[in-house]
């Protein structure tokens, strides 16, 4: 059984986008509700767990989930004050017999149902990873800098990939990295550096580079733009 947690749980009211960005209106439907659909209409998926702002997990169900009949989600929880308190809490709402945990950004909204399958497909094939990570190469050169933006080197950009989500894990090893964390102290950049921190393996699947976080108000153009062309299209991307 493989299971989703979608992380909705920021007010993205500090990037600008007043009320918040998760029921801003993108392309016809709430941008949350573009993100829920695609885990709803992939196969591979089994139940989705939504973590909501903490004050509005009845307005996010009815307008992102209920709104488009969504039959996968099990639950709507509100999140904690950062992202890995959120996944914490996604966890406790996600089946005890998950096999595989899911974790997607909810301010992803480009995500189709292929790249989601192909993510869990490449986990069951290699029994010797604990999770995968969708994303892809860096195209552009990255430097390091220094607390005054000096550069002070510039990594090999063919070792480099831009992490994206979903991030799919053995549920077990997600959990236990996630208690680890907890009773540590130990605060991740994502839900993979968890993992690996605690000594999990985890690899990264290509997937194509539009699977976008919408974070700032000019990334909702874009957004809007590329999911009308699916839908005038008539296909999932």
């Amino acid at each position: 059984m493989n299971a989703a947690i979608i992380v909705a749980g920021g007010s993205g009211e500090r990037a600008g986008f007043d009320g918040g960005k998760q029921l801003l209106m993108i392309a016809g439907l709430p941008l949350l509700a573009h993100t829920i659909s695609a885990f709803e209409l992939c196969a591979a998926v089994d139940e989705i767990v939504v973590v909501a702002h903490p004050d509005r997990a009845d307005e996010y169900r009815r307008k992102a989930v209920e709104a488009i009949g969504a039959g996968k989600v099990s639950a709507v929880v509100g999140g904690g004050d950062t992202r890995q308190e959120s996944v914490a809490a996604g966890l406790g709402a996600v089946s005890g017999d998950a096999d595989n945990i899911l974790v997607h950004d909810g301010a992803r909204p480009l995500i189709t149902p292929d790249v989601i399958g192909l993510a869990v497909e490449a986990l069951a094939a290699d029994v010797s990873l604990d999770g995968v990570v969708v994303g892809h190469p860096a195209y552009d050169t990255l430097k390091v800098v220094d607390a005054g933006r000096k550069i002070t080197g510039t990594p090999d950009r063919s070792l480099l990939w831009v992490a994206q989500t979903p991030q799919v894990f053995r549920a077990e090893v997600l959990r236990s990295a996630y208690a680890a964390a907890e009773a540590s102290g130990y605060t991740g950049t994502d839900d993979a550096s968890i993992v690996e921190h605690f000594g999990g393996v985890v690899a990264m699947v290509q997937g194509p580079t539009d699977n976008m976080k919408v974070t700032v108000p000019e990334d909702v153009i874009a957004a809007e733009q590329l999911l009308r062309a699916r839908l005038e299209g008539g296909g999932d991307g």
